[in-house]
Formats: structure tokens, C-alpha cells, sequence
């Protein structure tokens, strides 16, 4: 095995890459590190609740389908069942941060306390309710 003549794909004379990498996001891979250990503990907690025998390593796709198929048997204990909602929803809210996805806005009627504005909205998944008027930008502290 000889070192190549020609240069990498991408590279210029000198050594220098082209502009055509992407940036790296390590939120991105944080995302994919988190939500991996997440569905693997899950899904042990799973077996381990249900008395069944650990599962061989498999790809995330197929321990959410393991998963899904006890779907029946979890249902009958309502803290297991109430811990695989959490955790599912906490998963994937994870992912919609991670893909870009915007954050649910819930009009709320009133006025802003700081600046008057009717600009008041609740966002659901973070439990906070605020200001949306550019120059405002103000948290309720009692959001209730």
C-alpha cells in the first residue's frame, strides 16, 4: 500500500479543503448519542419491568419496534407505562430541537406586564409563558 500522487478529493494545491464540508453541529451528535443510550436503557428497564430476559444489541429501529410490540403488557402497569411516555416524549422533543423543529405557541390573552404589549404566548413543551414583542422579551414568573 503506497501514499497516493494525486491529491484528495476536495483539496487545492497546498493542502487547504474546498468550501464543500458542512459545519459541525455537535448538538446534532449529542441528539444522536442521548437518544441512542436513551432507547437502550428504555428498553432494559422495559424487559427487566416485564420480567423478560435481556434483548441482544440491535439497532435503535428495532428496539423501538421490541418495544412497541409490549406496547399491550405495558399498558397494565400504569407506572411503566407513565415512565415509557416521558421518556418517548422527552426523546423525541430532543429530536425536533435537534432537526429544527419550532417550538409550539399558544396565544394567551392579556397584557404583558413589562411592556403592555399583547404579545403574551405560553410554549406547552417548556412550561413557560412570555413575551414575544422583539423589544421585550420578558419571562413570566408565575406562569399559572
Amino acid at each position: 500500500m503506497a501514499p497516493s500522487t494525486r491529491r484528495a478529493l476536495g483539496e487545492r494545491r497546498g493542502g487547504a479543503p474546498t468550501g464543500g464540508t458542512a459545519p459541525v453541529r455537535l448538538f446534532v451528535s449529542d441528539t444522536l448519542r442521548d437518544v441512542t443510550d436513551g432507547v437502550v436503557e428504555l428498553e432494559e428497564a422495559v424487559r427487566e419491568r416485564l420480567g423478560l430476559r435481556p434483548a441482544r444489541p440491535a439497532p435503535v429501529p428495532v428496539r423501538l419496534r421490541r418495544i412497541a410490540s409490549l406496547v399491550d403488557r405495558i399498558t397494565r402497569l400504569p407506572d411503566l407505562a407513565a415512565h415509557v411516555a416521558s421518556e418517548s416524549r422527552r426523546m423525541a422533543e430532543r429530536c425536533g430541537r435537534a432537526l429544527g423543529e419550532p417550538d409550539l405557541l399558544v396565544r394567551i390573552a392579556g397584557r404583558c406586564p413589562a411592556c403592555d404589549s399583547v404579545s403574551l404566548r405560553a410554549l406547552p413543551e417548556r412550561a413557560v409563558v412570555m413575551c414575544i414583542n422583539p423589544a421585550c422579551r420578558h419571562i413570566l414568573e408565575d406562569a399559572s
